[in-house]
């Protein structure tokens, strides 16, 4: 393993300027060609796309090693089962992220989802949840140990960018077909570029659903946001789903459902499009969220009633809310605790419990108590302060501040508070919001790792220190008290500059990447 540090420090390898934009026109030239591509910056979007730009991507592909990449795979479908079943413990996910004794209690978007569910239980007549995954990690280097994988975070809605992905993998493949990089580094070979099927992966998902539904006639529902600039990524499972399954997808968004969508006796769900040259009312067969994750998704109670209409069908979801509510990042912090991980396994999953545990960086909540203290009576380390007492979790972040990322319940980029703004943070934090709030150890990626990054418009590409995130997508049809199929169905990688703390590319802050496999399979 040596080795493969080596190789990431000196990474990537040294090119001219006309090289960096002879590859830089290749890459961008393939991707607008290939689809990898992205809506531009502009408000409103228009209703009929007139122009497209590329995603950003990396020129090279990233040194990632064999090893972990095999291992992350082979964990996934551990991953499957286990939060399969979280979503379908209730009395669980009722502590942990209810609103009367979890999260929700102080997470108004956390709660308002509980609130919805809870009230929709006793009228459930889908017992079938469609998960489609991410699991996401860094690679943790730590001084004299070989570099170790470490779990950033697992998704269980609006996992994207797998299609993207997918064809950012193609675009280093056919660089190193078309000109093998100048020859400018012997790891730019064949056998070292993973394959990558996540489009037909991620659809084989949805069309399993579909089927489980049982109505051939039925629709695909991709629930959108407003003015979404990836489309792409999402037209391509579109794509997938009719040429290789037959099956037809509507794309709606909050805002439209509310008018368009309706739920009969039978807890059918039909999409009344008007005007439309497509017989409708459609019916449904699977409702797929590619929105509905952030609070900015539901800005008025209509929103929220919406979701809680769908939820009420017999169309399968992808998530239903509870799935959802168990990609939570306390749901995560949890189960770090002693005894929690081994709740939901069995036979069948322990023996990949150590990896598990063994990938997972230290983690605690801002209101956890000292063993055996109340999170409300915990003392301060200052007596001089003792009437404005702190939880021990916030006493603990305070202390190791340097080290340390704070996680609220939410996804999509930009909500983490890193490092130095913690202390500040935490001193504006009101008390009754801690419960909302995780503390994790930060991971610290290998460093001098690079590799020249394009932006669209932004002329050759520029090289930069980076950080790579890899994620690996699975999904799991399950549903009453069992998973009736599951599967690993591909990765992605992003890379972001190293002085960035966040790293979501719809939000600005990373490139697409691949995987370049270096060193031993063990």
């Amino acid at each position: 393993m040596a080795n493969v540090q080596a190789i990431i420090e000196q990474w990537p390898p040294s090119l001219d300027a006309a090289q960096v934009e002879a590859l830089s026109r290749l890459a961008t030239t393939w991707a607008l060609a290939h689809g990898l591509l992205y809506l531009p910056v502009l408000s409103p979007q228009p209703s009929v796309p007139a122009a497209a730009i590329h995603a950003p991507i990396s020129l090279f592909p990233s040194p990632f090693p064999r090893k972990l990449f095999n291992q992350a795979k082979r964990i996934q479908r551990t991953y499957n089962v286990l939060y399969s079943r979280i979503a379908m413990d209730t009395k669980f996910l009722d502590s942990v992220m209810g609103s009367e004794e979890g999260v929700g209690k102080v997470d108004e978007f956390t709660g308002q989802l509980w609130r919805g569910w809870k009230a929709l239980r006793d009228e459930t007549v889908q017992p079938l949840h469609l998960g489609i995954f991410r699991s996401d990690y860094l690679l943790h280097s730590s001084v004299g140990k070989e570099p170790s994988l470490k779990q950033v975070e697992f998704n269980t809605i609006s996992s994207s960018f797998g299609c993207l992905s997918q064809r950012a993998a193609a675009m280093h493949r056919y660089l190193q077909q078309s000109n093998e990089y100048f020859k400018a580094s012997e790891h730019l070979k064949s056998d070292n570029f993973p394959s990558n099927d996540t489009t037909s992966g991620i659809a084989g998902g949805l069309a399993a659903a579909h089927k489980a539904y049982g109505k051939s006639e039925a629709h695909v529902l991709f629930v959108v946001q407003g003015g979404e600039r990836n489309v792409f990524d999402q037209s391509w499972l579109e794509y997938e789903l009719l040429e290789k399954h037959g099956i037809h997808v509507l794309r709606q968004t909050l805002e439209q459902l509310a008018t368009s969508a309706s739920v009969d006796e039978k807890k059918t769900l039909r999409i009344t499009l008007t005007p439309s040259s497509i017989s409708s009312p459609i019916e449904i067969s699977t409702v797929y969220f590619r929105a509905g994750y952030t609070p900015a998704d539901y800005p008025t109670q209509t929103n929220y009633d919406t979701r809680f209409l769908l939820e009420r069908s017999s169309a399968i979801k992808c998530p239903t809310i509870p799935l959802q509510l168990a990609g939570g990042k306390k749901v995560q912090e949890v189960l770090t605790q002693p005894g929690v991980l081994d709740r939901f396994l069995d036979d069948a999953t322990r023996t990949d419990a150590a990896e598990l545990r063994a990938s997972w960086m230290a983690m605690w909540g801002l209101d956890a108590a000292a063993d055996g203290l109340s999170a409300d009576t915990t003392p301060t380390t200052d007596p001089a302060n003792a009437s404005t007492a702190e939880p021990h979790g916030v006493l603990r972040a305070r202390e190791q501040f340097a080290r340390l990322v704070l996680k609220p319940q939410r996804e999509g980029g930009g909500n983490n508070v890193y490092k130095e703004s913690i202390p500040a943070f935490l001193d504006t934090l009101p008390p009754a919001e801690r419960a909302a709030w995780i503390a994790m150890e930060l991971i610290e990626p290998p460093a001098g790792a690079g590799n020249y990054l394009v932006r669209s418009g932004g002329g050759p590409a520029v090289r930069a220190e980076v950080v790579s995130e890899l994620g690996i997508f699975g999904w799991s049809l399950f549903g009453g008290g069992k998973v009736e199929e599951e599967r690993e169905v591909g990765w992605l990688l992003r890379t972001k500059g190293k002085d960035s703390n966040e790293g979501g590319v719809a939000a600005g802050f990373s490139v697409l990447d691949s995987v370049l496999l270096v060193g031993d399979a063990e």
